[in-house]
């Protein structure tokens, strides 16, 4: 009896490939269901996975058979009830109820096929094809990430990297130099030799050929001194840390708490807002957040109090701007870092104030900004400040875009029309 003994390195996931391949396989049924799962959950149940439910007609398995061959011929009647593409209900089988299948005496039914993604999987179905744009500017952040590269070889060096074919190419070299001599003149004198030898035995010197033979063999002896393999000859992988270019991103959130924000707008923003950090913190390791909220004045939170504190107060939306720009002068200088602002606002504004806003995004932000995101959370009709943000668009059409959210089904897919990834022309 023969044993297969699984001795892959992915212990207790063995079935690792083949599950990648099945999600590879369902990827549009996956895709939907993360969609609607974004509209139904709370904001605390983000980034938890999801139970993924796939028709039982989508996951046949083609089946080959035997034709009958030869030369048939047969008349097949017609009928009134049956196209082509029909699917015939089995016999005794009642409707379709419960998970996709019918009551049946047979034991037999059509459910749906149940599975469930990990909270790991999820988050790479709900992110995929999604980027910030105009990723640019490239700077050294510090010096605490390094790469190790290549750089040649080196005579010293741990056994875990021991060059053996470079080592063993040095070591014949070394034996090529060191005999070359040494070989040239024992073939001279086997060639001597035997020139002597094949005389006739009458006309042979005897004292000759003991000379030639010791010779001979004390060249032999020289070059079997000669060691296969050297220290010299070791080779080891040379590594070396170099500096690891990385992209210095910062967003700016900035969200509208004010008095015109119910609680149900404030919790789509926050919403927006909460899919934006999931997917900074997924897709870009040394991106930084800077949250600010703003009333009639703006000031600048940690994540905590961004998400959930109540605070609340009238509406003025260039304070948030205005700290914005100072935050960007005195920490994140244009020259250095790829900067990107989001704004969630229900588009109320306090009088006048939307042209002081369309101002400052005009003269201070959109010069230096990579990408601004503008979302307008409400049912009615857009008021002057969406009307300012709109000749801001268009004077930077590649750089700012705005859209608006009237429910919560609007949430992701708006997410993703913002960040999608644009593909070069």
């Amino acid at each position: 009896m023969s044993y297969i003994i699984d001795r892959r390195l992915n212990g207790k996931k063995k079935s690792t490939v083949n599950r990648q391949r099945f999600l590879r396989r369902y990827k549009a049924h996956i895709k939907k269901a993360v969609g609607e799962a974004m509209t139904n959950r709370s904001i605390t149940d983000m980034d938890k996975g999801e139970r993924i439910s796939i028709p039982t007609r989508d996951i046949n398995e083609p089946v080959f058979n035997h034709g009958p061959g030869g030369h048939v011929e047969r008349v097949l009647p017609g009928n009134r009830e049956f196209v082509s593409g029909d699917r015939i209900p089995r016999q005794g089988q009642q409707g379709a109820g419960g998970g996709g299948g019918g009551a049946s005496d047979s034991g037999e039914g059509v459910d749906d096929f149940v599975f469930q993604i990990s909270q790991e999987e999820f988050l790479d179905f709900m992110f995929e094809g999604l980027q910030l744009p105009n990723m640019i500017k490239r700077r050294l952040a510090g010096n605490e990430s390094f790469k190790m590269v290549r750089a040649g070889f080196s005579n010293e060096g741990t056994p875990g990297r021991l060059n053996v074919v470079r080592s063993l190419r040095a070591a014949n070299a070394r034996r090529i130099a060191l005999t070359s001599s040494k070989r040239r003149n024992l073939r001279e004198l086997e060639e001597e030799l035997a020139r002597e030898e094949g005389k006739d035995p009458a006309l042979r010197d005897q004292r000759k050929l003991d000379t030639l033979g010791k010779r001979i063999a004390e060249l032999r002896g020289r070059i079997d001194k000669i060691p296969f393999l050297d220290d010299f000859d070791l080779k080891y992988n040379l590594l070396v840390k170099q500096p690891k270019p990385r992209s210095k991103a910062v967003m700016f959130c900035l969200m509208d708490v004010s008095g015109s924000m119910n609680q149900a707008t404030k919790d789509m923003a926050k919403r927006f807002f909460l899919l934006l950090y999931l997917f900074l913190q997924r897709s870009y390791e040394y991106t930084e957040v800077v949250f600010i909220r703003h009333h009639t004045s703006a000031k600048e939170v940690d994540e905590e109090e961004f998400f959930y504190s109540r605070e609340t107060g009238g509406t003025i939306v260039s304070s948030a701007l205005k700290l914005m720009r100072r935050i960007m002068q005195e920490r994140y200088p244009a020259s250095e870092w790829n900067i990107y602002g989001a704004q969630a606002s229900d588009g109320d504004n306090w009088n006048d104030d939307s042209s002081t806003c369309h101002k400052i995004l005009i003269n201070d932000i959109m010069p230096h900004v990579q990408y601004f995101s503008y979302v307008e959370i409400t049912p009615r009709d857009h008021q002057a400040l969406w009307e300012e943000y709109e000749s801001v668009r268009a004077i930077f059409p590649e750089h700012f875009a705005m859209e608006q959210i009237v429910d919560l089904k609007d949430i992701y897919p708006v997410f993703r029309q913002l960040f999608s990834q644009k593909v070069a022309a």
